[in-house]
């Protein structure tokens, strides 16, 4: 097996240390360098050729977001940040992940985190998975949000239409590609589930409502579901959709993760599995793993749904969608750029 080459940036000596130690109880990883700011990382990028890079967001002299920019374009390698569980660093790592990072790891408690073991099977399972991402999908040109003229509409049915997402590694900026295109007047709600811990769902939420042209955010128990609406299943929690007097509900559910995952994909689109009356149109894109494919199969054995899966090569890693195409339940298999406009084709239908 390859060994995978690591540089972990952060301003901490301590926490270089500690970073370093627990990555190096893996066989295939090897730290080869460590950098106290942006500036050192960027200069070690070119000189070493890291294969992963572990970078913090809080750093003087240059910032983590500031140095994810540049890294993704001088030097563009697998990024896996490691942040706060603070309210500010919850946003910036959000935004890291749209800038271009495959995923993050929070630090169990602050800036100086003496518990970080308590994240070592999560550290070293992050990195050795940023090792196989599709860097040039993190790179690639995003289309801009299509200017919606207004009145532009998409048909309405009298049969009531949902679309459910579900998305894992490198989901943010997927995300944000696929719901910035979709109109305001979108005839159908969105439900999606981003693996992604408490504390951060609400920030990726804020941030994809101040891009979108549609309303998005972090659903809450109980409430009826909209059109034109995105609801991002909280961190730790199930959620699940339910058809109450005649409406469809968002409802939480605390059952047992499911392959590790709470929120998971599968719990949800077996719920609009349940539900009779309503079409559905289920998306699976990028992500790690094959949450999804179990819920989409019962999703496609109770009728009326048309499944779509991102293509290989604009997926950061295409374990979710390949799943889903190799079990065969897949309608359309799409590049991100085109997913929303496939969304909007098939609640037309």
């Amino acid at each position: 097996m390859k060994t995978i080459k690591v540089l972990v940036v952060d301003d901490s000596a301590f926490m270089r240390k500690w970073i370093s130690d627990l990555l190096s109880e893996h066989p295939r990883l090897k730290v080869i360098g460590t950098a106290r700011n942006g500036r050192e990382a960027l200069d070690n990028i070119a000189a070493l050729r890291p294969d992963v890079v572990t970078l913090d967001v809080e750093m003087p002299v240059m910032n983590g977001l500031e140095t994810l920019q540049r890294i993704m374009r001088d030097h563009p390698v697998p990024v896996v940040m490691v942040s706060s569980t603070t309210t500010e660093g919850a946003e910036n790592t959000i935004a890291a992940m749209q800038y271009g990072a495959v995923d993050f790891v929070a630090k169990p408690s602050g800036p100086i985190s003496l518990d970080l073991y308590k994240v070592k099977d999560e550290l070293i399972h992050k990195v050795l998975h940023a090792s196989e991402a599709n860097v040039a999908a993190l790179t690639a040109p995003r289309r801009q949000r299509p200017p919606w003229r207004p009145p532009f509409k998409t048909a309405a049915r009298p049969q009531q239409v949902i679309v459910a997402i579900g998305t894992s590694t490198g989901g943010p900026r997927a995300l944000e590609t696929v719901l910035t295109q979709l109109p305001p007047d979108l005839a159908a709600p969105v439900v999606a589930v981003q693996h992604m811990p408490k504390g951060f769902t609400a920030s990726l939420a804020n941030r994809l409502d101040a891009l979108a042209a549609i309303t998005v955010k972090e659903a809450e128990d109980g409430e009826v579901l909209r059109n034109g609406t995105a609801y991002i299943a909280p961190g730790g929690v199930h959620l699940i959709v339910r058809e109450e007097g005649g409406a469809l509900t968002a409802r939480f559910d605390e059952s047992p993760p499911r392959a590790g995952h709470r929120p998971a994909v599968d719990v949800l689109f077996e719920s609009l599995a349940a539900i009779r009356g309503c079409r559905k149109i289920a998306v699976i894109m990028t992500g790690m793993g094959s949450d999804g494919t179990a819920g989409v199969k019962k999703l496609k054995e109770s009728g009326n749904t048309k499944a779509i899966a991102e293509a290989r090569e604009t997926a950061v890693v295409f374990g979710m969608p390949r799943a889903a195409i190799e079990a065969g339940v897949v309608d359309v298999i799409a590049p991100l750029d085109s997913i929303a406009a496939a969304i909007v084709q098939s609640i037309g239908e």
